[in-house]
């Protein structure tokens, strides 16, 4: 028997270490001017590894939903805003007070940061649409942007996984073929990788990463990558991971180890595994969200601090310092977990539940 959604522990573990990834290749650059490692060089494929797990969750959620018609659009796009839109609201205002506070004090702050021409793209998640005419105020919400634009099509992909639930080979075979025409076309088009796009194209980044995690969801389903020997593939594929990055593959393989990762970890999960389900891993996992959207905020607030503080030239901070900004983001993302995300989707859920009592009501009136 699959799993259901909330049993799925590795997978929700995994998502904290894709947001640390991130947050290492941000980071670095404030305790070394050195080319930091490969491991954290890489660090920004980490929003591959959040946009395949998207697909993956989504289509095991509510594929059969979409299958037997009971999936509900409406309902589908409200759920998925009440889990994304509130704390990127929050971030976005508070990154606006932050450089009007500096402006305020004198102190010099990029311009992009209070960008009112990229405000209505940032309030509309669009962002990453091509609307935003630059990069401004919380930048890892393009993501957030990226992510809206896969909800919104969602219908498409739940079509073609629906499609091919009974061939799942065929599936995965697709979005592997899709990833290798796409990311070589879009580089040919562009100029620039396609997992360097942001702003500028960064709707398209998520298509090839949520139709792989589709196909994905469709192999496991199958039962094809379940069975005793499913620890020996984890292990397998995050040696794999592991291995492109070192050695310098090219972006688009390691997305594909990447994939390959997260279905090994979900086939372990469907196996009964206790690998990953531990329930500090699984807690970090549910505050992955709120780790990504602040860390940008943070750093910019605890870089500047301990520069002024410490009276350091440059921007290259001590170990000890950098270690206790890095460390402190775990406590801060549980505030911003409990205090704004959690909350605000339990209260916007409320009111769709509320309104959808509502409705029959009226109607009997």
């Amino acid at each position: 028997m699959m799993p259901d959604a909330a049993n799925i522990k590795p997978l929700t573990a995994l998502r904290f270490f894709a947001a640390f990834w991130v947050v290492m290749y941000h980071y670095w650059p404030n305790l070394s001017a050195a080319v930091p490692p490969a491991m954290i060089g890489k660090g920004y494929l980490g929003v591959e590894a959040f946009f395949t797990l998207s697909g993956f969750i989504l289509c095991h959620v509510y594929l059969q939903g979409v299958g037997n018609g009971t999936f509900r659009y409406g309902d589908f796009l409200w759920n998925r805003l009440a889990r994304v839109y509130p704390l990127h609201l929050v971030t976005l205002a508070g990154v606006g007070l932050m450089a009007a506070a500096a402006g305020l004090a004198g102190i010099a702050v990029d311009q992009n940061m209070l960008a009112w021409s990229a405000l209505p793209a940032n309030l509309l998640l669009v962002q990453a649409w091509g609307f935003a005419p630059v990069s401004g105020w919380n930048h890892p919400s393009w993501s957030i942007s990226a992510e809206w634009f896969a909800y919104l099509s969602f219908p498409v992909f739940a079509f073609a996984a629906w499609r091919l639930r009974a061939r799942p080979r065929l599936a995965v075979g697709l979005a592997l073929a899709l990833i290798a025409a796409l990311y070589p076309a879009f580089q040919a088009l562009a100029g620039f990788p396609l997992t360097e796009a942001t702003i500028r194209w960064g709707f398209l980044r998520i298509v090839p990463c949520f139709a792989y995690g589709c196909a994905l969801h469709a192999l496991w389903r199958s039962g094809a990558v379940t069975g005793r020997f499913s620890g020996v593939g984890a292990c397998f594929a995050g040696a794999a991971v592991l291995l492109a990055v070192h050695f310098g593959a090219p972006d688009q393989v390691i997305v594909v180890t990447l994939g390959a990762l997260i279905v090994m970890l979900a086939a372990l999960a469907a196996a009964g595994s206790s690998f990953a389900i531990q329930a500090p891993l699984v807690y970090l996992g549910e505050i992955s969200y709120s780790t990504y959207m602040i860390c940008i905020p943070w750093k910019i607030l605890a870089v500047n601090a301990a520069l002024k503080l410490l009276k350091i030239e440059g921007d290259q901070l001590p170990l000890y310092a950098w270690l206790l900004i890095v460390a402190a983001l775990v406590p801060l993302s549980a505030m911003s977990y409990h205090i704004i995300e959690k909350p605000a989707r339990e209260r916007m859920k409320a009111w769709a539940k509320s309104w959808g009592q509502r409705r029959p009501a009226a109607a009997k009136a």
